[in-house]
Protein backbone atom coordinates (compact mmCIF):
# COMPACT_ATOMS: atom_id res chain seq x y z
CA UNK A 1 0.00 0.00 0.00
CA UNK A 2 1.38 2.99 -1.09
CA UNK A 3 0.47 7.04 -1.23
CA UNK A 4 1.33 8.78 -4.35
CA UNK A 5 1.50 12.76 -4.51
CA UNK A 6 0.88 14.55 -7.81
CA UNK A 7 0.72 17.93 -8.47
CA UNK A 8 -1.76 19.43 -10.65
CA UNK A 9 -2.65 16.09 -12.37
CA UNK A 10 -2.69 12.60 -12.08
CA UNK A 11 -0.25 10.97 -14.04
CA UNK A 12 -2.10 8.64 -17.09
CA UNK A 13 -2.60 5.32 -16.90
CA UNK A 14 -1.84 5.17 -12.79
CA UNK A 15 -5.27 3.47 -12.12
CA UNK A 16 -7.39 0.29 -13.52
CA UNK A 17 -10.58 0.14 -14.67
CA UNK A 18 -13.38 0.10 -12.93
CA UNK A 19 -15.03 2.19 -10.03
CA UNK A 20 -12.81 4.80 -8.19
CA UNK A 21 -12.99 5.88 -4.55
CA UNK A 22 -12.92 9.99 -4.62
CA UNK A 23 -12.63 12.69 -1.43
CA UNK A 24 -11.53 16.76 -1.85
CA UNK A 25 -9.48 18.53 0.82
CA UNK A 26 -10.86 22.23 0.15
CA UNK A 27 -10.36 25.26 2.28
CA UNK A 28 -13.29 25.33 3.99
CA UNK A 29 -16.90 24.17 3.48
CA UNK A 30 -18.60 26.79 1.19
CA UNK A 31 -17.66 25.99 -2.30
CA UNK A 32 -17.42 29.09 -4.53
CA UNK A 33 -15.19 31.02 -2.05
CA UNK A 34 -13.40 27.99 -0.35
CA UNK A 35 -10.70 26.44 -3.00
CA UNK A 36 -10.05 23.07 -4.37
CA UNK A 37 -6.91 21.86 -2.72
CA UNK A 38 -6.33 18.08 -2.97
CA UNK A 39 -8.33 15.40 -4.87
CA UNK A 40 -7.68 11.77 -3.47
CA UNK A 41 -8.40 8.82 -5.61
CA UNK A 42 -8.17 5.08 -5.29
CA UNK A 43 -9.19 1.80 -7.71
CA UNK A 44 -9.25 -0.03 -4.78
CA UNK A 45 -6.05 -1.81 -5.65
CA UNK A 46 -4.18 -0.62 -2.86
CA UNK A 47 -2.57 2.91 -3.73
CA UNK A 48 -4.02 6.29 -3.46
CA UNK A 49 -3.23 8.72 -5.36
CA UNK A 50 -3.24 12.64 -4.08
CA UNK A 51 -3.74 15.74 -6.35
CA UNK A 52 -2.50 18.78 -5.28
CA UNK A 53 -3.64 22.23 -6.40
CA UNK A 54 -1.59 25.09 -6.10
CA UNK A 55 -3.11 28.58 -4.84
CA UNK A 56 -3.61 30.54 -8.26
CA UNK A 57 -3.75 26.78 -10.22
CA UNK A 58 -6.24 26.59 -13.26
CA UNK A 59 -7.44 23.48 -12.56
CA UNK A 60 -6.28 22.11 -16.44
CA UNK A 61 -5.90 18.74 -15.32
CA UNK A 62 -6.80 16.47 -18.26
CA UNK A 63 -5.77 13.07 -16.75
CA UNK A 64 -7.80 13.79 -13.95
CA UNK A 65 -10.33 14.90 -15.44
CA UNK A 66 -10.84 11.94 -17.47
CA UNK A 67 -11.16 9.52 -15.27
CA UNK A 68 -14.29 11.62 -13.03
CA UNK A 69 -15.89 12.53 -16.14
CA UNK A 70 -16.15 8.83 -17.28
CA UNK A 71 -19.47 7.32 -17.26
CA UNK A 72 -18.20 3.64 -17.73
CA UNK A 73 -16.40 4.51 -13.89
CA UNK A 74 -18.34 4.43 -10.49
CA UNK A 75 -17.07 7.40 -8.52
CA UNK A 76 -17.65 6.09 -4.99
CA UNK A 77 -17.76 9.26 -2.28
CA UNK A 78 -18.42 9.92 1.27
CA UNK A 79 -20.96 12.71 1.46
CA UNK A 80 -20.69 13.10 -2.41
CA UNK A 81 -22.69 16.47 -2.65
CA UNK A 82 -20.07 18.13 -1.09
CA UNK A 83 -17.00 16.41 -3.42
CA UNK A 84 -19.23 17.03 -6.63
CA UNK A 85 -20.15 20.43 -5.88
CA UNK A 86 -16.25 21.29 -5.59
CA UNK A 87 -14.99 18.92 -8.81
CA UNK A 88 -17.59 20.39 -10.80
CA UNK A 89 -17.08 24.36 -9.55
CA UNK A 90 -13.34 23.85 -9.78
CA UNK A 91 -12.67 20.96 -12.25
CA UNK A 92 -15.72 21.78 -14.59
CA UNK A 93 -16.71 18.04 -15.08
CA UNK A 94 -19.24 15.80 -13.49
CA UNK A 95 -18.18 13.45 -11.30
CA UNK A 96 -20.73 10.51 -11.89
CA UNK A 97 -22.54 8.20 -12.04
CA UNK A 98 -22.14 8.11 -8.03
CA UNK A 99 -22.55 5.99 -4.88
CA UNK A 100 -22.59 7.59 -1.74
CA UNK A 101 -22.02 5.95 1.47
CA UNK A 102 -23.00 8.19 3.64
CA UNK A 103 -26.85 8.20 2.12
CA UNK A 104 -26.15 4.04 1.69
CA UNK A 105 -25.64 4.37 5.56
CA UNK A 106 -28.49 6.62 6.39
CA UNK A 107 -30.68 4.15 4.37
CA UNK A 108 -29.91 0.88 5.92
CA UNK A 109 -28.41 1.37 8.99
CA UNK A 110 -31.33 3.16 10.36
CA UNK A 111 -30.67 1.74 14.57
CA UNK A 112 -27.74 4.61 14.50
CA UNK A 113 -27.30 8.48 14.04
CA UNK A 114 -23.37 8.24 13.32
CA UNK A 115 -23.19 8.00 9.88
CA UNK A 116 -19.59 9.35 9.29
CA UNK A 117 -16.80 7.58 7.67
CA UNK A 118 -14.94 7.03 11.01
CA UNK A 119 -17.93 5.19 12.71
CA UNK A 120 -18.42 3.14 8.83
CA UNK A 121 -15.47 1.26 8.62
CA UNK A 122 -15.48 1.03 12.68
CA UNK A 123 -18.43 -0.76 12.39
CA UNK A 124 -18.64 -2.42 8.95
CA UNK A 125 -14.84 -3.17 9.05
CA UNK A 126 -13.11 -3.30 12.07
CA UNK A 127 -10.88 -0.53 10.61
CA UNK A 128 -9.60 2.86 13.07
CA UNK A 129 -9.38 6.24 11.51
CA UNK A 130 -7.85 9.32 12.81
CA UNK A 131 -9.56 12.19 12.03
CA UNK A 132 -7.33 14.62 13.19
CA UNK A 133 -6.26 16.82 10.13
CA UNK A 134 -9.93 17.32 9.39
CA UNK A 135 -9.46 20.99 9.92
CA UNK A 136 -5.83 21.53 9.01
CA UNK A 137 -4.15 23.88 6.08
CA UNK A 138 -5.26 21.82 3.24
CA UNK A 139 -3.87 25.31 0.75
CA UNK A 140 -0.26 25.20 2.43
CA UNK A 141 2.74 25.26 0.15
CA UNK A 142 3.76 21.90 1.55
CA UNK A 143 1.71 19.10 2.88
CA UNK A 144 2.83 17.18 5.65
CA UNK A 145 3.31 13.20 6.19
CA UNK A 146 -0.25 13.62 8.79
CA UNK A 147 -2.13 15.65 6.02
CA UNK A 148 -1.23 12.88 3.28
CA UNK A 149 -1.97 10.08 5.66
CA UNK A 150 -5.53 11.59 6.52
CA UNK A 151 -6.25 12.27 2.87
CA UNK A 152 -5.57 8.91 1.68
CA UNK A 153 -7.54 7.71 4.55
CA UNK A 154 -10.45 8.77 3.05
CA UNK A 155 -10.67 6.86 -0.03
CA UNK A 156 -8.99 3.76 1.48
CA UNK A 157 -11.93 2.08 2.50
CA UNK A 158 -14.46 3.44 0.28
CA UNK A 159 -14.21 0.04 -2.06
CA UNK A 160 -14.89 -2.38 0.32
CA UNK A 161 -17.47 -0.05 2.10
CA UNK A 162 -19.64 0.08 -1.08
CA UNK A 163 -19.38 -4.20 -1.31
CA UNK A 164 -21.24 -4.38 2.03
CA UNK A 165 -23.70 -1.66 1.82
CA UNK A 166 -24.97 -2.28 -1.74
CA UNK A 167 -26.00 -6.00 -0.10
CA UNK A 168 -27.85 -3.96 2.80
CA UNK A 169 -29.28 -2.21 0.39
CA UNK A 170 -30.47 -5.01 -1.22
CA UNK A 171 -31.28 -6.85 2.18
CA UNK A 172 -33.96 -3.96 2.89
CA UNK A 173 -35.12 -3.55 -0.68
CA UNK A 174 -33.84 0.28 -0.81
CA UNK A 175 -31.20 -0.21 -3.51
CA UNK A 176 -33.10 1.34 -6.05
CA UNK A 177 -34.59 4.13 -4.21
CA UNK A 178 -30.43 4.80 -3.16
CA UNK A 179 -29.56 4.28 -6.36
CA UNK A 180 -32.24 7.34 -7.66
CA UNK A 181 -30.57 9.46 -5.00
CA UNK A 182 -27.41 9.26 -6.25
CA UNK A 183 -28.74 10.12 -9.53
CA UNK A 184 -30.01 13.08 -8.49
CA UNK A 185 -26.97 14.17 -6.71
CA UNK A 186 -24.97 16.12 -9.18
CA UNK A 187 -28.23 18.59 -9.41
CA UNK A 188 -29.00 19.08 -5.86
CA UNK A 189 -24.71 19.83 -5.78
CA UNK A 190 -25.50 22.51 -8.56
CA UNK A 191 -27.99 23.83 -6.28
CA UNK A 192 -25.72 24.52 -3.15
CA UNK A 193 -23.23 26.44 -5.36
CA UNK A 194 -26.25 28.27 -6.44
CA UNK A 195 -27.41 29.48 -3.54
CA UNK A 196 -29.95 26.88 -1.83
CA UNK A 197 -27.40 25.03 0.39
CA UNK A 198 -29.22 25.53 3.16
CA UNK A 199 -33.29 25.48 1.55
CA UNK A 200 -34.94 22.24 0.88
CA UNK A 201 -36.75 23.15 -2.31
CA UNK A 202 -39.35 20.15 -1.81
CA UNK A 203 -40.44 21.26 1.81
CA UNK A 204 -43.55 22.92 1.79
CA UNK A 205 -42.73 25.50 3.95
CA UNK A 206 -40.91 28.28 2.06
Amino acid sequence: MTVHFHEEDLPAGVLADGPVAVDTETMGLVTPRDRLCVVQISDGQGDEHLVRFAKGSNYDAPNLKAVLADPARVKIYHFARFDLAAIEHYLGVVAAPVFCTKIASKMTRTYTDRHGLKNLTEELLGESMSKQQQSSDWGAPTLNDAQREYAASDVRYLHRLREILIERLKREDRLELAEACYEFLPARARLDIAGWADKDIFSHES
